[in-house]
């Protein structure tokens, strides 16, 4: 059945979870057609946006995001708050599809009417982020949920794509530090508010504590983009669900001090105009490559690159001249 923009706009502020996941089936359609009535959606649902915790998690593999963020998520829910959960998997090469699959990764949330989760292939872009996740993230909060959870594909692809579109960065390390610690990149230090060392039971609790002491002392050692925010490190276990509260105090502690210092605003400002930027790029790129000149070019000169008879930057000014942007 086909709905309308203002079936689908409505549906949205009454915060149908049906209505949500088609808003957003729309708006990650690549049909023409489609692309414009997203975009109607969008403007009609501006003024409902802006209002939600937007809070993006990231880890390496193997550190249990699944199993943290429907612990975290089912504690947001207890304490009252309605929990969106963006989890980003990677695409197949074959079908550009998800691969993984995450609401069978988080089953207890996946059934609980305060929450909707909205599996999506990353579709091969940088930072672990769905192409459309800032529209996603869009109809999430203007359906009315308090909290909105960006879950990333993994640590070290483009960590600045995630910063550039939520409030609060939260890392999850494994307790094993040493090694993990040497070979993770210090970008991903740089960009985390918070640190969480997740699997700090049992026999990893020694390690875990081990853990916190070593990133505890790398983040003295880093510059924080942050004036007001000094990004801490906690241990927590999701699967003995302990920690979650300290985490939870923490992520106030960030926002508030964050809103009072006036960094909040201007880094939503800063993510806005990014935004518009990316578009336009992204525009700009699809338009050019859709020149017949330029279309009947590239293979040309894809052939020529891939024999080493004509070099990268020789053939990309080639296109850019046949495209009339010499």
């Amino acid at each position: 059945m086909q709905y309308s923009v203002e079936q689908l706009v409505e549906g949205i502020r009454s915060h149908n979870r049906r209505f949500v996941a088609k808003a957003i089936t729309l708006v990650e359609s690549t049909l023409p057609a489609h692309f414009e009535q997203a975009q109607q959606i969008l403007e009609a649902i501006l003024p409902e946006t802006g209002n939600s915790l937007r809070l993006g998690i990231s880890g390496v593999p193997g550190v249990g995001k699944s199993t943290f963020i429907e612990a975290f998520g089912l504690y947001l829910i207890g304490k009252g708050f309605r929990v969106a959960v963006l989890a980003v998997d990677p695409s197949s090469p074959i079908t550009g599809g998800s691969i993984l699959g995450d609401k069978t990764r988080m089953p207890q949330l996946s059934i609980n009417n305060a929450s909707f989760i909205r599996p999506s292939p990353s579709g091969g872009v940088l930072g672990g982020v769905s192409r459309k996740t800032r529209e996603t993230l869009m109809i999430c909060e203007a359906a009315g949920y308090d909290v909105i959870i960006v879950e990333t594909v993994g640590v070290g692809q483009s960590e600045t794509t995630v910063s550039s579109m939520v409030d609060c960065f939260l890392v999850l390390m494994l307790p094993n530090a040493g090694d993990e610690l040497q070979g993770i990149k210090k970008g991903i230090l740089e960009q985390a508010d918070l640190i969480a060392i997740n699997k700090a039971d049992g026999s990893y609790l020694s390690s875990a504590k081990l853990a916190y002491r070593e990133y505890s002392r790398a983040l003295h050692l880093l510059q924080s983009p942050r004036t007001a925010w000094k990004p801490k490190v906690r241990l927590c276990s999701a699967q003995e669900k302990s920690g979650l509260s300290e985490i939870w105090e923490d992520i106030q502690a960030f926002q508030t001090r964050i809103q009072l210092s006036g960094e909040w605003d201007a880094q939503r400002e800063r993510q806005a105009h990014h935004w518009m930027w990316s578009l336009v790029d992204g525009e700009l790129k699809s338009r050019f490559r859709q020149k017949p000149q330029v279309q009947a070019l590239i293979p040309t000169l894809e052939k020529a690159i891939g024999e080493g008879s004509q070099h990268p930057t020789a053939a990309a000014r080639r296109l850019l001249a046949a495209g009339g942007m010499d």
